[in-house]
């Protein structure tokens, strides 16, 4: 019993300094510099031109769906290039303004 008592917080000690595994790749896309991710948009932006130019009512449905897939991880890419902006909530915005009028 006295054994028990010492090894659950060993245990649980354990557990905690162990790091988490996770399946999130990291992307490509960090650590580019905006001459390179302006070309690669460039390119994404090209192969989605390329694919809505092309006769899709001929395509067979397995072609149909590698095509979904192709659109959606591009559209997902140039939202991760694109991603980088600084959005304040209206109550940050509140705040502000408030703290402005104070001290204004």
């Amino acid at each position: 019993m006295k054994l028990v008592k010492k090894l659950i917080p060993v245990l649980i000690m354990l557990f905690i300094a162990v790091p988490g595994f996770s399946n999130e790749t990291t992307p490509a896309v960090r650590n580019t510099t905006p001459s390179e991710a302006a070309a690669r948009v460039e390119v994404l932006t090209s192969r989605l031109n390329e694919i809505k130019a092309m006769d899709i009512e001929s395509m067979s449905r397995k072609d149909k769906k590698a095509l979904r897939k192709e659109v959606r991880s591009i559209e997902k890419e140039m939202k991760k290039i694109n991603d980088g902006g600084v959005y304040i909530s209206i109550a940050g915005i509140v705040i502000i303004l408030l703290l402005l009028i104070l001290l204004l």
